[in-house]
């Protein structure tokens, strides 16, 4: 997958706040340990996320107003999204699968289905899922979470 082929209709606007939103995950132990540090480097490079704004989101992620999804698509979306950028450079690694988790709670998923979720998102997005082909095949998995809240 081409970084080009990430920068897709309304992409772009949500960059900055996608990477203060993982930043935030990353720190929600204090820490960001040297795995997530070079993680957040070369996410903020694919995201093309300038050097400046990267050390100001670094400083303080929590200055960017993050208004998480109301409707359960845009959830999904955005879970598209954070996962394309996992995959970005085809390595989905522990820490980023970490971090991917820590996303997909905070997305609103149920804590017993977050593996079955990133599991069928991760061989959907290695195969090149498009948005709606995504969310078409993420439908039934997502439903069934949804209406067991």
């Amino acid at each position: 997958m081409s970084i080009s082929d990430l920068y897709s209709s309304g992409f772009r606007e949500r960059n900055r706040d996608h990477f203060a939103a993982i930043v935030r995950v990353a720190l929600s132990d204090g820490v960001i340990t040297p795995d997530e540090q070079e993680f957040l480097s070369r996410l903020a490079k694919n995201l093309d996320i300038e050097e400046a704004a990267y050390e100001k989101i670094l400083e303080n992620p929590f200055i960017y107003e993050i208004n998480p999804p109301l409707s359960h698509e845009r959830r999904v979306e955005r879970l598209y999204d954070i996962a394309r950028m996992v995959f970005v450079d085809e390595i989905a690694d522990e820490p980023e699968m970490r971090i991917m988790r820590r996303l997909c709670i905070g997305l609103g998923f149920k804590l017993d289905s977050v593996e079955e979720v990133i599991g069928k998102t991760m061989v959907l997005i290695s195969k090149g899922a498009t948005l709606d082909h995504f969310k078409d095949n993420m439908k039934y998995l997502t439903e069934v979470h949804k209406n067991s809240k």
